[in-house]
């Protein structure tokens, strides 16, 4: 893993630069968040003590519009891996073009060891130290990696408390009876579907003949797989933090769905109804399902999986980063010599702030959407962003990210010098 995962990200800003019309003064503003809150979370535990935990929430830019980004719960985070998160997010936002800024949030801590009643304390105690540091028109969070749409309602709650005022903006991927929006739980998988559909069309991919593995089997990796499954891809391995499976026939999907959710292990199961039967599957780990020779690698878990350690060994003829920086900047390079398409994380996972976004607007007008218009909306978008990206890749001859990265820019740019930059007071000064 990379020592800095922020410098890291910005090697790709460094690189998206020379593509775009960004002024330098711009870029290097981009390479600095606007705020950082380190906060300390005092929690009463279930036996009476007392425990001390570190979060963190970060906005990086806010020309577009409020910061908007998840809050994580996970052992590893870090503050340079919240900043390289916010700067992320102020680029998928400006990717799809809806009006945000990027934001995010962490606390180090392993939730699965916490009972419910703790969870609880903890997600309030979040809000009530960085009460002053969000807002509806400020910086909304979300949820990310282990927290969910009950967090998100608890945190609502709080903040609702602490003003005095009922306000579901605040926060998106609530609930749906506590102001949440229809079709937020599927969304990041479903707009990483969206890419690989167009992908389908522009290949001409028969997707009965498309083998997929997915790294990462949680909301994002099983919506996505399921997605596929049920036009005809092949799913043939899947995999959580305990290990993989692989299967060249490939898995009904929904089974392994059904199993994980239940059990919550990824199991080689074959159901009918509520009955499972184990079903032949090898066993591998995740290091092997990054080099297994599919045509279509999904890496929806952590960081940094794809590293210059093992790039080379990628067999996958397309990479979607349902993942947050699956791919560090040093292997990028290897995956493009040899010939390997990324869908860069900002344009792929975007379909989460994209549904974050529509539930911030039905909240703001207190008119909630039907399932129907909320999909059609966000495959309108993704369809859009994607094509646009990849006509970009195509006219400047670069990889896939930097085009998508030189989209990003350039939106942002366009924010920044509309309020004057170096060469428009040189040139009345």
């Amino acid at each position: 893993m990379s020592k800095d995962i922020y410098q890291d990200a910005l090697k790709q800003l460094d690189r998206a630069a020379q593509h775009s019309h960004a002024e330098p003064e711009t870029i290097e503003r981009l390479r600095h968040p606007q705020t950082a809150l380190e906060m300390s979370i005092p929690v009463r535990m279930d036996d009476g003590s007392l425990k001390i935990f570190k979060g963190y929430r970060v906005r990086h830019n806010d020309s577009r519009g409020p910061t908007k980004g998840g809050i994580r719960f996970h052992p590893d985070v870090s503050l340079s891996e919240v900043k390289a998160l916010a700067f992320w997010m102020s680029l998928k936002c400006a990717v799809v073009g809806i009006p945000y800024g990027g934001g995010k949030g962490g606390v180090i801590v392993d939730p699965k060891s916490l009972s419910r009643l703790e969870l609880e304390r903890l997600s309030r105690g979040f809000i009530e130290q960085a009460v002053d540091f969000i807002g509806p028109l400020k910086d909304i969070p979300a949820p990310d990696v282990y927290t969910n749409a009950m967090i998100m309602g608890w945190m609502m709650d709080e903040y609702s408390k602490i003003t005095r005022t009922y306000n579901p903006g605040v926060i998106t991927g609530k609930p749906i009876s506590m102001g949440g929006s229809l079709g937020r739980d599927d969304a990041t998988g479903r707009g990483a579907y969206y890419c690989i559909k167009e992908l389908e069309k522009k290949r001409g991919w028969n997707p009965s003949e498309i083998t997929v593995a997915v790294q990462g089997f949680g909301n994002a990796g099983q919506h996505v797989a399921s997605l596929l499954h049920a036009d005809g891809y092949k799913i043939v391995a899947v995999s959580d933090s305990q290990g993989a499976i692989y299967r060249k026939e490939g898995f009904d999907v929904p089974s392994l769905v059904h199993a994980k959710q239940s059990t919550r292990k990824v199991q080689p199961v074959y159901c009918e109804g509520t009955v499972c039967e184990g079903i032949p599957a090898d066993h591998i780990t995740n290091e092997e399902l990054i080099e297994l020779d599919v045509d279509v690698l999904i890496p929806a878990a952590l960081e940094n999986v794809i590293t210059t350690d093992n790039a080379e060994n990628v067999k996958a003829k397309v990479i979607v980063e349902a993942a947050n920086g699956p791919i560090t900047a040093d292997a990028d390079p290897i995956l493009e010599k040899n010939n390997i398409l990324v869908i860069p994380d900002i344009l792929a996972n975007a379909g989460g702030v994209t549904v974050s976004y529509f539930e911030w607007v039905q909240n703001k007008n207190g008119y909630y959407w039907s399932l129907e218009d909320v999909q059609s909306k966000l495959h309108n978008i993704m369809r859009s962003a994607f094509n646009e990206v990849y006509n970009i890749m195509q006219e400047k001859n670069i990889h896939m990210r930097t085009a998508a990265y030189a989209l990003a820019v350039n939106r942002l740019a366009d924010a920044i010098h509309a309020q004057g930059t170096h060469s428009y007071f040189a040139e009345i000064s």
